[in-house]
């Protein structure tokens, strides 16, 4: 897959999600077969005032390089400031513009899914990043913002027109957040209405999901969200799926070995309370739907130290076997 000058060994990519894509995860993701990376979403605004905790965000590991940074705002000027920091950045390949973050905090502020109720901003801020970037410039955005403003086609004509590389469209508006059934037919007739590459995301949860949102919508690309937590496996799967290959799945053990993995990882990059911390949501992924989960992840809880955590695991793996 292609976008502007970029060549991507597969088409299925990682989204930016926050509080779960970091270092850590990105690499894991990466070394399974992801074709692209995506940061947790930063602020523009504290990539421009120099934030130290939006620089711990932007720390990128040699595994998962290169990769794609999502930055969101409202104010074009800043926008293009903050990305003008990364043209001489070799690890950083593409900056995408969040415009289909749902957060209540986010919207209220007139960023993220907010200005899909604002194009002409909307274009504004593409045009100024597309000026001072040397890097292709990407937006994600949803279906609309409620069931009364489906824009999504008109949204991704004008997103052309003031020069985007690619799109990333989300299946549901802003009202539904998470729930609901995501709309396939929408990222279809995004896709019938721009020449640039159109990414779909939504409701990706197996190889199959991914077949038939491909076969469904004709997008150039699949972004996987929250089918990736605890999951990194389904970037290989999707590709072996589309290539017609077999498809392969992970044990229970393999499963928990993963997530010491991840947690030893975790400790690498970040303080140990945090990394273990971090961690329980990511554990308690990994082992959904496995034998006597819920007792395991209610120790993982109560664990303070990372080696407390590993001892659990390996008992529950030695349990299963």
């Amino acid at each position: 897959m292609k976008i502007a000058n970029l060549d991507f060994s597969n088409n299925v990519f990682l989204a930016p999600m926050a509080g779960v894509t970091d270092i850590a995860f990105r690499g894991l993701c990466k070394e399974a077969g992801c074709g692209l990376v995506y940061t947790e979403m930063v602020s523009a605004k504290a990539i421009y005032h120099q934030n130290n905790n939006t620089k711990q965000l932007l720390k990128l590991s040699n595994e998962e390089k290169p990769v794609a940074v999502q930055i969101f705002g409202k104010e074009p000027l800043i926008m293009a400031k903050a990305v003008e920091g990364f043209n001489s950045n070799q690890d950083i390949c593409l900056i995408d513009i969040n415009m289909g973050c749902p957060a209540p905090k986010i919207v209220k502020n007139g960023e993220g899914s907010a200005l899909m109720k604002n194009p002409k901003l909307a274009a504004e801020i593409v045009r100024e990043m597309k000026k001072v970037s040397t890097k292709p410039v990407t937006v994600k955005f949803r279906k609309g913002f409620d069931d009364m403003d489906i824009n999504a086609v008109e949204f991704a004509k004008e997103m052309e027109q003031a020069g985007v590389d690619a799109i990333t469209i989300h299946g549901r508006t802003r009202a539904q957040m998470y729930e609901g059934k995501a709309d396939w037919d929408i990222i279809k007739r995004v896709k019938e209405s721009v020449k640039v590459p159109v990414i779909g995301n939504g409701d990706v949860f197996c190889p199959e999901d991914a077949l038939r949102l491909a076969q469904i919508s004709k997008c150039d690309g699949i972004m996987i969200a929250r089918g990736a937590m605890g999951n990194p496996w389904i970037f290989k799967q999707i590709n072996d799926l589309l290539m017609g290959k077999e498809i392969t799945y992970p044990s229970d053990e393999e499963k928990i070995e993963m997530s010491i993995r991840h947690l030893n990882l975790a400790t690498h990059y970040f303080e140990e309370d945090r990394a273990v911390r971090e961690m329980r949501k990511h554990i308690a992924w990994y082992i959904k739907g496995i034998k006597n989960c819920t007792s395991i992840k209610d120790k993982v809880n109560s664990a303070k130290k990372s080696e407390e955590v590993i001892k659990i695991l390996n008992e529950y793996k030695n349990y299963l076997q």
